[in-house]
């Protein structure tokens, strides 16, 4: 056999020779070194040791009974180390002295876009005809087998989950409990990179068991101090209401809410802004508490 065909492969290999630090053992003539560090104990010349095959930093054939989870034909996560435009991003499988390469190829055209370090990936191993492991993305066929379908009891929950597709249409998200999520370009401040781990709420449940989320904060966690002052003391008057607009007296407003008028109305504004609170007949009035799901 060639060396390329035990490349990502896991094989059974005999004991031929050692030094200090290794051993060196066999399969078909092809030599593979095993770093000792890895048995608790001794072995001997003719043992058998199994483990996967690949290709160190230093281009030497190596053996590991470490096995990783990311395989050929078997999907893991890894995590993101470095990054090169040139030639792609490199991920940790758990290998010794050895880091896999997604290829620029499969990611997007945007460098900005590209995982950062710390980002995860969905990838199983690939072998080119130079035996050389790469990563393979997996496509959206693998997330779907393993994705199961929400529920309405999700609606206006929280989520983290890990960025695994980018379209036009909008960020694709697997969530830790494997709910696939959808968030629209509207729902978000800036793109999110594939490989990105977010926090998103539930902003619906679609048929098909897809959740739809959004990077906003709920009104409650967008509003300011002053606002959340300004509504806490609507909740505490006689009908929701009070004396005081965006037209009252600058020295009332600061001898009653300690802020000044344009504080004042900067905060009332955001308020009707969100629908939370309106002004009529010199007053303002509560229209609804924030803290409820209609306000998320």
């Amino acid at each position: 056999m060639e060396t390329t065909d035990y490349m990502g492969q896991i094989i059974s290999v005999t004991v031929t020779d050692e030094n200090e630090q290794d051993y060196f053992a066999q399969k078909d003539g092809v030599t593979f070194r095993i770093e000792k560090s890895e048995f608790d104990k001794p072995h001997q010349v003719t043992d058998a040791i199994t483990g996967f095959a690949y290709e160190n930093e230093e281009h030497e054939l190596q053996l590991t009974t470490k096995l990783p989870m990311v395989k050929i034909g078997h999907y893991a996560w890894a995590t993101v180390v470095a990054s090169r435009r040139d030639l792609g991003v490199f991920v940790d499988i758990g290998l010794p002295n050895k880091d896999i390469v997604v290829s620029s190829d499969l990611l997007p055209t945007i460098h900005h876009l590209w995982p950062a370090k710390g980002d995860q990936l969905l990838v199983s191993l690939i072998v080119d005809k130079k035996g050389r492991l790469w990563g393979q993305l997996a496509d959206e066929d693998i997330f779907q087998e393993m994705a199961k379908k929400a529920t309405q009891q999700q609606n206006n929950s929280d989520v983290q989950g890990i960025i695994y597709r980018l379209k036009i249409v909008g960020s694709f998200l697997l969530t830790d409990e494997k709910y696939i999520g959808f968030i629209h370009p509207s729902e978000r401040d800036a793109e999110p990179r594939i490989g990105q781990k977010l926090k998103a709420r539930v902003i619906g449940v679609r048929p098909d068991g897809v959740l739809n989320l959004s990077l906003r904060p709920r009104a409650y966690e967008a509003i300011s101090d002053d606002s959340a002052m300004i509504l806490a003391v609507l909740k505490h008057q006689p009908g929701n209401v009070m004396a005081y607009t965006d037209k009252s007296d600058p020295e009332a407003i600061r001898e009653f809410f300690g802020i000044s008028k344009g504080q004042f109305k900067r905060a009332l504004g955001h308020l009707m802004k969100l629908h939370l609170v309106e002004q009529a007949d010199g007053k303002t009035h509560l229209l609804g508490d924030p803290d409820q799901p209609d306000h998320a």
